[in-house]
């Protein structure tokens, strides 16, 4: 076990013609500085619960729409560190979103701009496939005429 935590490797990749001293510097250069930047950062995103509770204490909202995975776009978009949990013993089930005390107003601005697009999605257009059968059912309606027409177009002889 011990082994495992000393002996860490990292997976470097690039594309080059052939690979020299110097390009393997600077590949290592640009991976040891990407670590140190994120390094101080905390993450942002989808979380455990247990990963959230270390950055200071949690609250949560209750959401009962099945469609929670359209809302991580916009979680990311405002820099939500969040962590979902379901609640199996309500029906139909409903989730518990979890975050940081000081990311309440963003949540807050993430929910607003999920529900404003989730709203005008409804109004806006309607589903491609009742569109469909619409334009399905006038072909099936439209009268064809069927005489044919000797007269139309043709080399004259």
């Amino acid at each position: 076990m011990q082994e495992q935590i000393t002996d860490r490797s990292v997976a470097l990749s690039t594309k080059a013609a052939k690979v020299t001293g110097r390009v393997l510097a600077t590949l290592m250069r640009g991976a040891l500085r990407k670590m140190r930047q994120s390094r101080g950062k905390p993450k942002e995103g989808r979380q455990t619960v247990r990963q959230l509770a270390r950055g200071g204490p949690l609250e949560s909202v209750e959401i009962t729409d099945g469609n929670i995975k359209a809302f991580e776009p916009y979680a990311r978009k405002f820099g939500v560190s969040y962590a979902l949990q379901r609640d199996p013993s309500a029906n139909p089930p409903r989730w518990l979103v979890f975050f940081r005390a000081k990311d309440a107003a963003a949540l807050e601005g993430a929910f607003k701009a999920f529900t404003a697009a989730m709203v005008g999605r409804d109004k806006d257009r309607p589903s491609t496939r009742d569109s469909m059968h619409k334009f399905r059912d006038i072909i099936k309606s439209a009268v064809r005429n069927k005489t044919r027409h000797k007269h139309r177009g043709g080399p004259e002889r």
